[in-house]
């Protein structure tokens, strides 16, 4: 089995994204997790929800509003990862984390949020990054924690019936706010 290139390989950049860069951004989330091709990686969704993760007009969103960023990781001029950000007061939500799935399990994600949490701490002066996770993802949720992230059990509804988010293939999905101090 090959093993994700380390990051000693080549060097990782980041920069914001643009609206030139939706369409690639939402080829890399929907392959992220969603599909057969985000089988290749272990941050798949594909058991618990089918259709689309994103479309270009949430990306778009997303690179646009004011409050918000979506940066991109670059190797080799290529992009390999993406995250969400955006400033909501003293915290910053990180969201629509996404890696290359054949590119996960080097480092390469642990590299991406630590990236993000210095960018927020650095540029918005904020004391602590927010996240949702679905409550159902416990290998991603240990993840988390690893990084530092803590559970809050404070829990929010899956939007079932707004197949923008994608089709549940389970009735018990909500998702858990996770915190970490910046």
């Amino acid at each position: 089995m090959d093993t994700a290139p380390s990051l000693d390989q080549a060097q990782l950049t980041f920069r914001d994204a643009t609206e030139d860069d939706v369409p690639a951004l939402v080829r890399l989330v929907e392959s992220a997790y969603r599909g057969e091709s985000s089988r290749a990686g272990w941050t798949t969704e594909a058991h618990l929800l089918e259709g689309q993760r994103t479309d270009a007009d949430g990306v778009r969103a997303v690179v646009t509003a004011p409050e918000s960023r979506m940066m991109v990781a670059e190797r080799d001029g290529e992009t390999v990862a993406c995250c969400q950000l955006e400033h909501r007061g003293d915290a910053a939500y990180f969201g629509m984390f996404a890696v290359r799935p054949q590119m996960q399990g080097g480092g390469l994600g642990k590299a991406v949020i630590a990236e993000a949490e210095r960018a927020v701490r650095q540029g918005w002066g904020v004391s602590e990054m927010h996240m949702t996770v679905i409550s159902a993802r416990e290998e991603l949720i240990a993840w988390y924690e690893r990084r530092g992230y803590r559970r809050t059990g404070e829990m929010s509804p899956f939007p079932y019936g707004d197949e923008r988010f994608g089709v549940p293939q389970r009735d018990d999905l909500a998702f858990e706010l996770l915190i970490k101090e910046l």
